[in-house]
This record gives structure tokens, C-alpha cells and sequence, in this order.
């Protein structure tokens, strides 16, 4: 497994991560957690994302390794307003708070990073959510600071001293993002973590999706459908290439550090982790696929935003 510089951190990550969020919305069972999760570190895969925000994942994940702790980076997620909580959604008390619960439900005592979850540019131009998670870092509960989000509200927070980790989209029907905000974080030495970096199997087509996949799969396999392009234009040979295909185009853009899939399948897991063995796709691929994306999107009269 390929390890790589999560910026100014200076945390070495596997390119390949596991995100958290299915197997919390699926309510994925937690002996089949616990395979998957010491299936992935025995392989090499040593950074772990999840949320406040997805259901019994945060506990699923310390039930399952917080034994393990110190064989892999952890990241969670926090801003939203909940009602076990006291505080309103972004504000230091319920950002406080959560750092704490989080911290309780996967059975650790420090966070490698916690990101403030898809707020709005507005909210970290106000400044409280920001300084309560720069409260928290001071206190050793966290140990970087960092955004989760897309588009302009990604870059501001790309300009913040104090963000030393972005969580972004990054996929075959997701660029904007590759234009707009990897060169910043390049130049600011930003760790990017990449969320759907597969693009939720856009190729599968609308509603083919499970639960909570449906807010945004429609909006990929319409953008898919839209680019027009087949795995022979890219030199593969069926549509099972597709995953492969995906993964590898996401973790070739530069500035990209890790790529976080969500799956409650340890098959699928181990496939991951072939196709990210294979190393960057061909250049004349990625530059097919970017050809593609802006083709169809200059066709369409709208821009294709980053999908937070």
C-alpha cells in the first residue's frame, strides 16, 4: 500500500482509506464492521473517517479497533446540531461537545483530525466554529484541524491558517474541485482527503443506489450518462472495470492524499485494494475523462459544482 504526506501534517496515510458513513446509514452489522476494518489494516490501510453525523458508525469503528488505535490516523466530523447535544448547529458548545462524545464512542483519547462538517463559507468566516475546534486541538483532544466541504467555501477555508486538512469531492463526475481547489492546496501544503472518490457507481445508473446514496447518485449517473465515455475509449474491457477505473483516476490528481471508500462489503474491500496497487491511471486516460467531464458540461449551459 501506497503511503502518502497528509500536508503540513506530516501524518503518513495509505492512499486507500475506509470511509465510515454506510456503515453507520446501513446500519451494517457490527461483526461484519469489525471484518472489514481489521481486514483493511491487516492490508495496509491505515486511515479511518467517520462523522457525528452517520449513525453508529463512530461506535461501530472504536467497538471494533479502538484496540488497534495506534495503527492507524482517525477523523471524524462535527458542526450539526443533535439532540442529546446542548447548542445550536456550528456553535462552540455543540462543536465542543462533540469532539467529547466522539472521543467516548471510539474509545480513544485524541483524534488525528476533526473537520467541521459541510458548513457554509459564512459560517467559518463568523469564526466560533473554527476557534472551537483550535480549543479543542490546544487541548490536546484533536490534533489538527480541518473542513469538510467543496467549491468557494473550500477554498476560503483552504486560506485559513489554522486548516491543515481539506475533505473534498474528488471523482470521474466530480472536477470542479480538481480546478478550483487542489492547486491552493497544493501551495499551502494541505492534506486532501477525497470523499466518493467512485462517484457513488454513477455508471449504474439512477436509483440503483441503497439508502442514503440516493441524494447523490442522481446527479453523477445524470452527469455520467451525459460524458458519453465507455471503458474501451480508456483501454479496458467492460463495464466491471468501472470501479478500478474510477478509484485510480481520483488518487492520480495531484495534491490528493487519500481516497475514502465507504463499503460494507469485504470483497469489495479487497478489490480496493487491487485496483490501488495498480498505481495512477495512463495519462492519455485521464486526460480522456477530463475531456469528457467538460465536453458534457459546456453542453449542458450550467456548471458542474462540486457536490458537498
Amino acid at each position: 500500500m501506497e503511503n502518502r504526506k497528509l500536508g503540513r501534517t506530516g501524518i503518513a496515510v495509505s492512499a486507500l482509506g475506509f470511509g465510515g458513513g454506510p456503515v453507520g446509514f446501513l446500519g451494517t452489522e457490527q461483526e461484519k464492521v469489525t471484518e472489514i476494518l481489521n481486514f483493511l489494516l491487516e492490508n495496509g490501510v491505515n486511515f479511518i473517517d467517520t462523522a457525528a453525523g452517520y449513525p453508529g458508525s463512530e461506535e461501530a469503528i472504536g467497538n471494533a479497533v479502538s484496540h488497534r488505535r495506534d495503527e492507524y490516523t482517525l477523523v471524524s466530523k462535527c458542526g450539526q446540531a443533535f439532540d442529546d447535544l446542548e447548542g445550536e448547529a456550528w456553535s462552540a458548545q455543540v462543536i465542543g461537545q462533540t469532539v467529547d462524545r466522539a472521543l467516548r464512542r471510539l474509545k480513544t483519547d485524541h483524534l488525528d483530525v476533526m473537520l467541521l462538517h459541510s458548513c457554509d463559507q459564512e459560517v467559518l468566516e463568523k469564526g466560533e466554529a473554527v476557534d472551537a475546534l483550535v480549543k479543542a486541538r490546544d487541548a490536546g483532544k484533536i490534533r489538527h484541524v480541518g473542513y469538510s466541504g467543496d467549491n468557494e467555501a473550500a477554498v476560503y477555508a483552504a486560506g485559513l491558517d489554522v486548516v491543515d486538512v481539506i475533505e473534498t469531492s474528488v471523482n470521474i463526475c466530480d472536477q470542479l474541485n480538481i480546478e478550483m481547489l487542489l492547486p491552493e492546496a497544493r501551495s499551502r501544503d494541505i492534506g486532501i482527503i477525497v470523499k466518493r472518490p467512485v462517484a457513488n457507481a454513477a455508471w449504474k445508473g439512477v436509483g440503483q443506489q441503497p439508502g442514503f446514496y440516493a441524494n447523490y447518485t442522481t446527479t453523477y449517473a445524470e452527469r455520467f450518462a451525459a460524458m458519453g465515455i465507455a471503458p474501451g475509449d480508456l483501454g479496458f474491457d467492460s463495464d466491471a472495470a468501472w470501479p478500478e477505473i474510477a478509484l485510480r483516476y481520483t488518487l492520480s490528481q495531484p495534491g490528493v492524499t487519500t481516497a475514502i471508500v465507504g463499503t460494507t462489503n469485504p470483497s469489495n474491500a479487497a478489490k480496493n485494494l487491487e485496483a490501488v496497487a495498480k498505481g495512477p491511471l495512463p495519462d492519455a486516460a485521464i486526460e480522456k475523462i477530463g475531456a469528457a467531464f467538460h465536453s458534457a458540461e459546456s453542453a449542458s449551459g450550467a456548471q458542474w459544482t462540486g457536490q458537498r
